[in-house]
């Protein structure tokens, strides 16, 4: 069967809202269930338990395609109402997916049975029953591109560059209200981590932007990443993750322990930690590694973490809601970290 694009792309993914409802008596049900639902409710107390923990700062590690799945509201949720001190993140989710659509695009309702050679020739990306317009996410390419072209020459951590992108959207889209991860962590000064930063729509502008200025050009540093990450657990110390999926921002922020160690500064490890993942720990991949092994890496304590084998769109609106219906985030104070940032990185590492 023959399609238009226009035919395709036509209904579009709506993000689910967690204030609207309200998950803490299913998930109190769940705990006196078995496998998954067990093991998600106690995930949720474990995350309601780090939003009471007044000296506990929460790092949200975010892999998959989350955004794009409907889940944007969510972070941007978790964010606004101070239930996030920083995110570590792929750059797809930041870039391809969140930026994109603080730009005026969108994902679409697709399905996975279908001619993707059809799909190629109108310029129709898939993931799995999820349709992109390529032509609008060589657009996101471009103001890529357009960000750094704008920047002094040098060489920048992806927060910092990832900063300047919500500088953009505050220049250019002058909306408080915009529904953006980037845009809501840069009015809020939340720290946003991509140490895999070029392997997202930003690899191609900034190559296209190096391209053209080989001279003097902006790069990112992933090592000044993985230092200002380490630098922001030294100042913490006490820490809490809560992982949706696994990959680089999963051992990124597992291994600040061990950097502070190497460098002399003792730092204990993340006291509380959970993971939703759908990966297996039995091919001795990160992304399925359970946390107990994590202990083993001195990276993560035993006592207060927890594994969650369930796929991200349907357990982590359910994380999400039990910990904001519970409340938790109305009595703890904003750390504003990406405020502070510079005069931490001068008084450690």
């Amino acid at each position: 069967m023959k399609y238009s694009k226009e035919s395709l792309l036509k209904e579009k993914i709506q993000h689910i809202d967690i204030t609207t409802w309200n998950s803490v008596p299913l998930i109190d049900s769940f705990e006196h269930m078995a496998f998954q639902a067990r093991n998600l409710a106690r995930s949720c107390k474990l995350y309601h338990e780090m939003l009471q923990d007044t000296n506990c700062t929460v790092i949200l590690c975010l892999a998959g395609s989350l955004i794009s799945a409907g889940l944007k509201k969510v972070i941007v949720d978790l964010l606004t109402h101070n239930m996030v001190d920083a995110i570590v993140s792929t750059g797809a989710i930041i870039v391809d997916q969140d930026f994109f659509e603080a730009l005026g695009f969108h994902h679409y309702k697709g399905f996975s049975q279908i001619d993707d050679h059809q799909l190629q020739e109108l310029h129709i990306d898939r993931i799995y029953d999820t349709f992109i317009d390529e032509d609008d996410l060589r657009v996101c390419d471009m103001t890529i591109k357009e960000i750094a072209d704008q920047l002094p020459p040098g060489t920048y951590s992806s927060r910092e560059f990832i900063w300047h992108m919500g500088d953009y959207l505050e220049r250019n889209k002058k909306g408080k209200n915009l529904e953006s991860m980037v845009y809501q962590a840069y009015t809020h000064d939340i720290p946003i981590f991509c140490p895999a930063f070029s392997d997202s729509s930003a690899g191609f502008g900034l190559v296209f932007h190096q391209h053209e200025h080989s001279g003097a050009h902006v790069a990112i540093d992933s090592v000044k990443d993985f230092r200002e990450l380490t630098t922001l657990k030294v100042n913490a110390q006490e820490t809490g993750l809560v992982m949706i999926g696994g990959g680089v921002p999963k051992n990124f922020v597992q291994d600040t322990v061990v950097a502070a160690d190497i460098l002399g500064v003792d730092v204990p490890m993340h006291k509380y930690a959970l993971q939703i993942t759908v990966a297996d720990e039995r091919d001795g991949a990160l992304s399925g590694s359970t946390l107990k092994e994590a202990h083993s890496w001195g990276k993560v304590d035993t006592g207060f973490e927890q594994m969650v084998f369930s796929e991200a769109t349907v357990a982590f609106p359910l994380l999400a809601n039990y910990a904001y219906s519970k409340g938790a985030w109305k009595h703890r104070q904003a750390k504003r970290l990406n405020k502070v940032f510079a005069e931490s990185i001068k008084k450690h590492v």
